[in-house]
């Protein structure tokens, strides 16, 4: 008779089998309070993109970012709970930096766009590469859908934000050849 774990175990040990049963509780809530922290400096990024761009349109898009890192942040969280451990509140201190750096450029630069997108662009690279890290990590199943999920909508929204970018650039030589 097979009893529940025998049930649950592969029949084989294969390599990502060995990756999570190593990874310990703690690790794995570790690696969510740190994608936290990101999607947290994400949506006070995006925040302070909206609050520093002109066109109404991209106004609208960095709210809508804002609001799924929120979203993303508060998914996180419940895993967080779920595993017993005590889930981060609030964005990275080197967020704090970036967004500092942002809103004083912003007001040197005169909230010019492209330099306002090159740092959203900034910002998701950032995010890519702490979900990829954690991707690789091993975590429990249930878990890394939720990760490689949100991932999907970070490669997303950064294809957007730099191809605005591109087009922004594309306009501002443009107009300055006119």
């Amino acid at each position: 008779m097979i009893n529940d774990y025998e049930a649950t175990k592969p029949m084989t040990q294969d390599a990502t089998y060995e990756s999570t049963a190593s990874l310990s509780n703690d690790d794995v809530i570790s690696t969510l309070n740190g994608l936290i922290q990101t999607a947290k400096d994400g949506e006070e990024g995006y925040k302070a993109a909206a609050d520093a761009i002109e066109r109404s349109d991209l106004k609208a898009l960095f709210y809508e970012f804002a609001q799924q890192r929120s979203r993303f942040a508060g998914e996180l969280q419940s895993l967080v709970h779920a595993l017993g451990g005590d889930p981060e509140s609030t964005g990275s201190l080197s967020g704090s930096v970036h967004r500092g750096w942002m809103d004083l450029k912003a007001a040197v630069t005169g909230k010019n766009e492209q330099s306002i997108l090159n740092d959203c662009e900034r910002g998701e690279d950032a995010a890519k590469d702490a979900y990829s890290d954690a991707l690789q990590e091993g975590l429990p199943a249930n878990i890394m859908e939720t990760v490689q999920e949100q991932y999907t909508a970070i490669l997303s929204a950064h294809d957007r934000v730099k191809a605005l970018r591109d087009s922004a650039g594309g306009r501002s030589s443009s107009a300055r050849t006119s």
